[in-house]
């Protein structure tokens, strides 16, 4: 990880993808599940920088390739990222750099730190961005499982870290 986050003061974080019906929600589910085996009592969420979607499930493929993973998808509806996003979340992690540039030109400048890329949290791999699987097959959506997941554990293992060390 490039940056220096106090990892220890991450209460809440939102996962931000474009229509918030593929990606985005993949990450809340799966890092809901994650983050409540490692007894990480957190405030997650996801949203799209579209609003598109709004009120909608999220894509019945996400869905089916999340759920044979053991990963719940309950209470889960696309919304669009709103102004209060940006205070309420400490981090706000988007799937790709549009995402960025798109959260960065709705967010003040004085949230900008808050907004990075998810796969920032992955070491030593090429990959910088978890890609749109909207348009293709399951084998799409299981890649974009396996990077969240990756991700998913990184960051998860530098929460639980923070609060074993100094607490």
């Amino acid at each position: 990880m490039k940056n220096s986050l106090n990892y220890k003061e991450i209460k809440s974080i939102l996962f931000v993808c474009m229509g918030n019906i593929c990606r985005s929600p993949t990450a809340e589910a799966i890092f809901r599940h994650k983050a409540k085996q490692a007894n990480l009592n957190l405030s997650l969420d996801s949203a799209g920088t579209l609003g598109a979607h709004a009120r909608e499930k999220p894509d019945h493929r996400a869905i089916k390739v999340g759920n044979d993973k053991g990963y719940s998808f309950d209470g889960i509806k696309a919304r669009k990222v709103i102004e209060k996003d940006f205070s309420q979340f400490d981090l706000i992690l988007a799937m790709d750099e549009d995402n960025v540039r798109n959260l960065k030109k709705v967010a003040r400048p004085e949230y900008h730190h808050k907004i990075m890329l998810f796969l920032d949290f992955i070491e030593g791999i090429e990959e910088r961005e978890v890609p749109d699987p909207y348009y293709g097959g399951a084998g799409g959506f299981r890649y974009v499982v396996e990077l969240i997941e990756a991700a998913s554990d990184s960051l998860v293992g530098k929460l639980v870290e923070s609060r074993t060390v100094n607490s």
